[in-house]
């Protein structure tokens, strides 16, 4: 009897358009949210994520049959989608949301990646996305779309080996120890951290040849309503301010003024 042949792996890597890491975040003047005029790029830890996902291919080279890259935003997001088409992906999907719209909440994201994952055809073996994002910070989007699937996750992944004849995936995560590593049969939901840049590999710039290329790259496009999904937020926020500003400290000479200067602000020591 004839083997059965490894089946190709199909990688899947949501993204997302943030505020670039680089821009000081402002209050908007209704106060409520921030200051969206400003420059927004990839978010980096979904960077990561694709360069995991370009990387898995070079090693395993024909195993891995296709990286498609998903994005839930405004009209704008496609240049993000086409950056991570110049980084190496193979083609993207769209959901589109009116700029005008809030931004979802991880359980709407989960729930939208889990309706395109059962759209395709060919399967999804490995979902690898940024553990977070730097707008929200929420960190759940990855856990909730594994527990909706029933599928193996692996969270704050610092390495990542993928074995397609075995199927099963090991990774190396962060924990507040140390390191701990998991093996993980697929199809399985991993999320990158920071370390994976200090250790394994930093996100790749786009050369100019395959920024050409990632125009004629295939963007499909879908709403989710064409899904199946509502994606309204359930929270609803009421005010966002700044911080207040930090008040400039003082010098003293010695202890004796020290303890007058703290006397005067009311704070008095106790025996013990």
């Amino acid at each position: 009897m004839r083997p059965s042949a490894v089946r190709l792996l199909n990688i899947l890597v949501p993204i997302k358009r943030a505020v670039d890491y680089a821009v000081k975040i402002r209050v908007n003047p209704e106060q409520t949210g921030i200051d969206l005029n400003v420059k927004h790029s990839m978010n980096p830890f979904d960077e990561i994520a694709v360069e995991e996902a370009v990387r898995i291919r070079e090693r395993l080279k024909d195993a891995v049959k296709s990286i498609k890259v998903v994005t839930i935003g405004p009209p704008k997001s496609a240049e993000t989608l086409r950056t991570a088409l110049a980084m190496g992906a193979d083609s993207a999907v769209h959901v589109e949301i009116p700029e005008s719209a809030p931004s979802p909440e991880p359980l709407g994201v989960a729930k939208t990646l889990k309706a395109l994952i059962e759209r395709q055809k060919e399967g999804v073996d490995v979902v690898i996305l940024g553990k977070q994002a730097i707008d929200d910070d929420a960190g759940q989007t990855g856990q909730m779309l594994a527990g909706l699937m029933g599928w193996s996750q692996a969270t704050f992944a610092s390495k990542v080996e993928v074995n397609p004849e075995q199927k099963v995936a090991n990774i190396t995560r962060e924990i507040d120890g140390g390191l701990e590593e998991l093996r993980c049969k697929l199809p399985v939901i991993i999320t990158t951290d920071l370390r994976q840049v200090q250790l394994l590999n930093e996100p790749r710039y786009a050369s100019l040849p395959n920024i050409m290329k990632a125009k004629k790259k295939p963007v499909e496009k879908l709403t989710a309503a064409e899904l199946g999904v509502d994606i309204t937020p359930r929270l609803e926020t009421i005010k966002v301010t700044e911080p207040p500003k930090r008040v400039g400290g003082g010098k003293v000479a010695n202890v004796d003024e020290l303890l007058a200067k703290l006397k005067e602000a009311g704070i008095t020591g106790k025996r013990a």
